[in-house]
């Protein structure tokens, strides 16, 4: 029964936080990945791996489902937070452009934030 509402969660959590982040890029993800943009596709899976991280961490420290809501809800401001901070930190770049670009350094720069701070996220509950 756990594991059930679990998935339910994951993936309602999965879906909003996809949504989000979309709105979030200036170009259409789903386009870009489909044309097989590779750095499109690293970076919306990077920031789905990120949550989660965030949903595991969460979930190994607590059997309340809505503190795996609220963290998750957490993840998601934050990993928007990230983008937006980093394009304000590195205004030659325009991480925008470059992921439509399919620029690759980006996008694993980009992956490698993410991740780590959804493992930092993550321990805040242990």
């Amino acid at each position: 029964m756990h594991v059930g509402i679990g998935l339910v969660i994951l993936f309602a959590i999965l879906f909003v936080g996809y949504y989000i982040f979309s709105l979030l890029t200036r170009y259409n993800d789903n386009k870009e990945i489909a044309a097989g943009n590779e750095a499109a596709g690293m970076y919306m899976g990077s920031k789905l791996l990120g949550l989660c991280i965030i949903i595991g961490l969460v979930s190994i420290n607590s059997d309340n489902w809505l503190d795996v809501i609220v963290w998750s809800a957490v993840g998601i401001v934050v990993l928007c937070l990230v983008y937006v901070i980093f394009d304000l930190v590195t205004p030659r770049t325009k991480v925008c452009e470059q992921i439509e670009n399919g620029n690759m350094a980006v996008a694993q720069l980009l992956r490698s934030l993410i991740i780590g701070i959804s493992f930092v996220i993550g321990t805040f509950v242990m």
